[in-house]
């Protein structure tokens, strides 16, 4: 059998931690910081984890990053 191939866009976008949650960058941080509140920009700064069911889609993308 061939291998499965990795998405190149999810391997690019997320990591998956070492207890198998997936990590990824927060949303919402590209444009339009000036009608953010300062509060929203805060708590968006570093990386988040994805939800259960996001995790799952992403997981599929990356066969062999478990």
């Amino acid at each position: 059998m061939p291998k499965m191939k990795t998405k190149s866009s999810a391997k690019k976008r997320f990591k998956v931690t070492a207890t198998g949650k997936v990590m990824s960058a927060q949303a919402g941080k590209r444009h339009g910081m000036i009608k953010r509140t300062k509060k929203f920009i805060r708590n968006a700064r570093g990386t988040t984890t994805l939800s259960a069911p996001d995790a799952k889609i992403v997981k599929s993308y990356m066969p062999y990053d478990r």
